[in-house]
């Protein structure tokens, strides 16, 4: 379980510019990369770490506990972040972080069907109590919804004949496993593409966004984070594919922007002026020394928002 790898999590926990008192939330606990190196340096404060996965939440607990007791991990979707803060008496936080995408953990475990290399029952849910799973996406939405969540969340330029396909070998026989729907998008994607990168990569990326809705959760996560936001906190974001990214760019942009009516002017009201700065203008990337040891730190960008007033 150890050799997951924290991505960016040097510029992360810089970004953060943690105190030793802060109140710090990890939306995305996972394996407690990130919020075990958070807890080290906040030993008077207080961390709050979400996860949905029961597995990341028994090994983060034993994780955590080496290094303080200073920490409550709640089971439950970062969307509820708001919420559950407040039941427990959270009305603002020092600094919140989102890593957003799947951990390696549960990559490598073959049986949580995350992985195009491993055979495995088709699932791909964060949370294994939810109904939704991967079997139910392929297996029972229609070539249209299909081929639209393949275009949408993959975008795959082969989406529709991927749809087709997995439609036509329905017919025959439900789809059982991770391999046998490989299997189907190959046999859709033309030969001389196959060759450029694997021809599944997209269409498990989509299905997994679907079944475990998480475009449709990141922005309302992110209104709530800026909300919970003490002056001078700062919200850091980790993103793996370009439309988590476009979200989290457009949102925090929209956040900072001077009011049509007033900019230009040499010296600005201050109500009109935005309650939030971006830290970074362009998002952090990886270096290559990261990329050497770490490939699936390939397609992450790191984005930060300060609130300012």
């Amino acid at each position: 379980m150890e050799k997951h790898i924290s991505v960016l999590l040097e510029e992360s926990i810089k970004a953060l510019n943690l105190k030793e008192d802060n109140i710090i939330v990890d939306c995305t606990l996972g394996y407690g990369g990130h919020s075990s190196y958070i807890l080290q340096r906040i030993k008077r404060g207080a961390l709050f770490a979400f996860d949905q996965d029961s597995e990341a939440i028994r090994h983060s607990t034993n994780r955590l506990k080496t290094i303080g007791t200073n920490f409550t991990i709640i089971k439950s979707n970062f969307v509820n972040l708001k919420n559950e803060l407040e039941k427990r008496d959270i009305h603002e936080v020092d600094g919140i972080l989102f890593d957003l995408g799947v951990s390696s953990p549960q990559l490598d475990d073959a049986s949580r069907g995350f992985s195009y290399h491993e055979d495995a029952k088709l699932d791909m849910r964060m949370d294994k109590e939810s109904k939704l799973s991967a079997y139910e996406v392929v297996n029972t939405y229609t070539q249209k919804e299909l081929s639209e969540i393949f275009y949408k969340y993959g975008e795959d330029k082969f989406s529709r004949n991927i749809a087709k396909k997995i439609v036509e070998y329905r017919e025959k026989k439900q789809i059982e496993t991770t391999l046998e729907l490989v299997e189907i998008i190959k046999s859709a994607v033309p030969m001389k593409f196959r060759k450029e990168k694997h021809p599944a990569r997209q269409i498990f990326q989509a299905i997994r966004i679907e079944v475990n809705h998480e475009l449709d959760v990141l922005q309302p996560a992110l209104e709530q984070a800026l909300s919970l936001l003490k002056v001078g906190g700062r919200v850091v974001v980790i993103t793996f594919h370009s439309l988590e990214d476009r979200i989290v760019k457009k949102y925090f942009k929209s956040k900072c922007k001077i009011d049509d009516k007033v900019k230009g002017l040499p010296n600005i009201p201050e109500e009109y002026l935005p309650d939030f700065k971006l830290v970074v203008n362009k998002a952090i990337l990886p270096s290559d020394n990261e990329l050497k040891k770490n490939s699936r730190a390939r397609s992450a960008k790191l984005r930060v928002i300060e609130k300012i007033k």
